[in-house]
């Protein structure tokens, strides 16, 4: 089983800390293919009102014991090699990135398969909480499409 690792970061997550993710695999050569999701906020208009920027909340205790599941059904359904996932916590502009999956295994069809299930069930899953906030300041929760 692999470790536990950090996944909640707070704020954006900068495009510097996914390149350095990136290089840090670079040494592995069991690696024949990475994939990544980055899940960025959009500046939505709902009713007339602009999305500014996104909110995030959670109940880590709770996400992370949901993560670790995520993370072993993962590791038995899909031969990979490493998994990372890292999500925003409090504000995040639009434009900027607020989720991060990188999978890396030895052929490309598994890290393909790979992203998209754990994508899905994080989404699913996990008890992470988004308020948009709109240009107007006024506010509202995000519901997951």
């Amino acid at each position: 089983m692999k470790k536990k690792k950090q996944v909640f970061m707070e704020g954006a997550i900068a495009p510097e800390f996914i390149a350095t993710s990136i290089a840090k695999h670079q040494s592995k050569h069991s690696i024949g293919a990475h994939n990544i999701f980055l899940g960025q906020v959009r500046a939505d208009e709902i009713e007339g009102k602009k999305v500014s920027a996104i909110e995030y909340s959670t109940y880590e205790g709770m996400a992370n014991e949901k993560l670790q599941e995520i993370r072993e059904k993962a590791f038995e359904r899909f031969n990979l090699t490493y998994m990372h996932i890292y999500h925003s916590l409090g504000k995040v502009k639009a434009g900027e990135i607020c989720f991060f999956v990188f999978v890396s295994s030895e052929r490309r069809k598994e890290v393909y398969a790979a992203t998209e299930a754990i994508v899905n069930m994080v989404k699913e899953e996990v008890p992470i909480f988004g308020k948009e906030l709109f240009e107007d300041e006024t506010h509202q929760w995000k519901v997951n499409s």
